[in-house]
């Protein structure tokens, strides 16, 4: 019998227009919350697509983000000073899931753990990072690449 070929997470949420409509949904009800709002108050108007062009290239999708922005020292970066609190992170998290359900983001519990893995994983990355006194980061620290992790694939019954 063939081994199945284990997708990426980016392939099995179902590429960057998966993506693009989670951040889509995400920033045009961020503006609604009283915690998250001013965080984001002088965002582009290309943030939500820069962010789902990270978040699908962290989840094995096109290197489009690190191609037209530099890659994770540039996201790195963009916490720089802010002095996120773990307060705003938890409301980040919750409020990015809810997006998730909304739009439509696979549910089966392999591809949510590798999910909620990365946005815990990543949010906390970016309160430390937005602290009084970090350095720049270092531009040689690649991107990161998530997977299934300990599961090594989604469930197929």
């Amino acid at each position: 019998m063939a081994e199945q070929e284990i997708p990426t997470l980016y392939d099995w949420a179902g590429g960057m227009s998966a993506f693009e409509k989670l951040t889509d949904i995400f920033y045009s009800r961020v503006g609604d919350d009283a915690l998250l709002a001013p965080v984001f108050a002088h965002m582009s108007p290309e943030h939500a697509h820069h962010v789902a062009h990270f978040i699908a290239e962290v989840m094995g999708g096109p290197k489009a983000y690190s191609e037209a922005n530099g890659g994770h020292a540039t996201m790195v970066a963009h916490h720089l000073g802010r002095s996120l609190t773990q307060e705003q992170r938890r409301q980040w998290v919750r409020l990015l899931l809810e997006c998730a359900d909304e739009a439509g983001l696979p549910e089966d519990p392999e591809f949510r753990s590798a999910f909620v893995g990365y946005l815990e994983w990543g949010s906390r990355l970016a309160v430390l990072n937005s602290q009084p006194g970090v350095p720049d980061p270092d531009p040689t620290v690649p991107m990161p690449l998530w997977n299934w992790g300990a599961v090594g694939g989604p469930y197929r019954p």
